[in-house]
């Protein structure tokens, strides 16, 4: 019998958990997987009883309606009547024979002398104990990471016992073990990235028997429920422990909360693993920014849904609106303490408060993510004379095309190109800050003031544009941001920006990088300025170009930033370069 999935309210949901294994007995409406979408984790209950013979989904797996989850082996009355008529014989059967044990003693003795070395037979028929190492099974992905190693050197083990807990963006999958053992050595650490099919671990067989040194399932639950509710309940007395510090003074409670909050990469896995929650709900928290350990799961078995989640932030949004809350949420978003009182006119003089325009609003977060960013800025000087004069030949052809030919077509183009010659610039940090993700195309950000404050639009695969294209999107990109018609998708991705003053004035300026970037190139007014040319011994007039790389120095060092900024003008000095 094949059990399918019935119409699930959506096109598609991902597997995200199978609760019932192959052998084992079910009844109908049994819930036998859990399925997550977009919008609502749903609970599949099998439409018929039976034993399981066959699992036909993987977590990870996307399932549609009429999908084929599983296959039962159906039982029957007539299969349990013949049990009770199977046992009922045997009964019979055993009067008989206690009727006639007397009668036979020497059959009964030569039973028990077959029976001996029938056992004696199957002991010999055992394989000898041998170390072998097991590679990885099919984990339904191309890479993951292990969030916890659940067993040590040393430990003895069951076959399909619980080994690692490996997880990627699309599932947590427990690996099992291959067979009944001693472990004798574990190739992977919590961590680590690993592959299907690579060795993680070596195990001394015991022949295939199972031993009884590992506790059963059920006797593990309560363990494991204990654990969970003493981890969430010291969650929240270090929650509560730094809303007590927070509401000391600065001096005394920075370096408190720093102490306090700051957790090892082993502690936060461990939190992590006492969470049941599926891939799509773990991935909303982190996206809202959720501590996903604090959050209460109303579902079976406290397993957290996504509306749990939501009712997390809502809930946290309330307490931290009221008469209290302007103070504290300032303190969270940018680390300064709230302003003094200014309603004594005496001392402060006459205030006009105005309200920030709702771009300014929206651009304050992601301005505070620079105090949390090493930055350091290059300045440098590019001889754009040759250049200027090769956009003035071109002006008049690019402005009967109604195509408006700035200087700055030029620069974005110079600067892909460059980006993708020093591929670390065009990079991002990750989290655990022991990589960086390299980008392989080049979307560069264009800084736009507009009359509601600064925004920035996206050039998308500009290494691969030629200046005419670039030229044609900056003006467009600029009208819409000036128009307030720019979409979603057109202000996402950048993985550089660029931001020109244009004709403002200036000589150079710290541009801040913008977070999850890691560089950016401020560009301010290019001025004639005497250049000494050592043949002729004489100083020529030249137009320079200022140009100021702020970068991250977590992932860039001082050297390399001074080679990417000399090759960007030198580019911008001699376009050709970019065709060699």
């Amino acid at each position: 019998m094949e059990i399918k999935a019935p119409d699930l309210g959506v096109e598609s949901a991902e597997v995200s958990e199978i609760m019932v294994s192959v052998g084992d007995k079910i009844t109908e409406n049994d819930n036998i997987v859990l399925l997550e979408s977009d919008k609502a984790a749903v609970e599949v209950p099998s439409s018929g009883s039976g034993t399981v013979s066959k699992i036909m989904v993987s977590v990870g797996d996307t399932v549609t309606e009429g999908t084929v989850l599983l296959e039962l082996e159906a039982g029957s009355e007539a299969e349990s009547d013949t049990a009770e008529e199977q046992e009922s014989t045997q009964s019979d059967a055993q009067d008989t024979d206690a009727k006639d044990a007397k009668a036979q003693p020497v059959d009964e003795a030569d039973q028990e002398d077959e029976q001996q070395q029938e056992a004696v037979e199957d002991s010999s028929d055992e394989p000898e104990a041998e170390s072998k190492t097991y590679p990885l099974p099919d984990l339904g992905v191309d890479e993951a990471g292990i969030a916890e190693v659940m067993v040590s050197v040393g430990d003895t083990v069951e076959a399909d016992q619980s080994l690692l807990l490996v997880e990627s963006d699309k599932a947590s999958v427990e690996v099992p073990s291959p067979v009944a053992g001693t472990v004798e050595e574990i190739m992977v650490a919590a961590g680590d990235s690993i592959v299907n099919g690579q060795d993680f671990i070596v195990i001394k067989s015991s022949g295939g028997k199972k031993t009884q040194a590992a506790p059963k399932k059920d006797s593990v639950q309560p363990a494991k429920t204990e654990q969970k509710t003493a981890s969430k309940q010291a969650a929240a007395n270090q929650a509560k422990n730094n809303d007590q510090s927070s509401s000391a003074p600065a001096a005394q409670s920075k370096p408190a909360n720093t102490q306090v909050n700051k957790l090892s990469e082993q502690q936060v896995n461990a939190k992590m693993t006492d969470v049941y929650a599926g891939p799509a709900v773990r991935k909303l928290a982190r996206q809202l920014g959720v501590d996903i350990t604090q959050v209460e799961g109303s579902a079976l078995n406290e397993r957290i849904l996504k509306e749990d989640v939501f009712d997390y932030v809502k809930a946290h949004m309330q307490t931290t609106s009221g008469a209290a809350a302007p103070s504290s949420n300032t303190v969270a978003a940018s680390g300064l303490p709230s302003l003094p009182d200014m309603s004594k006119e005496d001392i402060w003089g006459e205030i006009e408060t105005q309200d920030l325009s709702r771009l300014q609003k929206v651009s304050i977060p992601q301005l505070n993510y620079n105090t949390y960013l090493p930055q350091v800025t290059q300045f440098d000087l590019s001889d754009i004379t040759e250049t200027e004069k090769l956009r003035g030949e071109l002006k008049g052809e690019f402005k009967a095309q109604g195509i408006g030919l700035t200087i700055l077509a030029f620069i974005v183009k110079a600067t892909a190109y460059a980006l993708m010659q020093h591929p670390k610039f065009n990079s991002h940090l990750s989290d655990d800050n022991t990589q960086i993700h390299i980008r392989k195309t080049v979307n560069m950000g264009i800084a736009v003031a507009t009359d509601d404050g600064l925004i920035v639009p996206v050039i998308k695969d500009a290494q691969s544009k030629g200046i005419k294209q670039i030229a044609i999107e900056i003006g467009e990109l600029a009208a819409k941001a000036r128009d307030k018609k720019l979409t979603a998708k057109e202000l996402q991705g950048a993985s550089f920006t660029i931001s020109s003053q244009g004709n403002l004035g200036g000589t150079y300026f710290t541009p801040l990088v913008n977070w999850p970037q890691v560089g950016i190139l401020g560009v301010s007014e290019a001025t004639m300025q005497p250049r000494w040319d050592a043949e002729k011994e004489k100083f020529k007039p030249r137009l320079m170009l200022p140009l100021s790389l702020s970068y991250d120095h977590r992932v860039i060092n001082g050297a390399d930033a001074a080679v990417f900024t000399r090759y960007i003008a030198k580019l911008l000095a001699d376009p050709r370069r970019i065709l060699l």
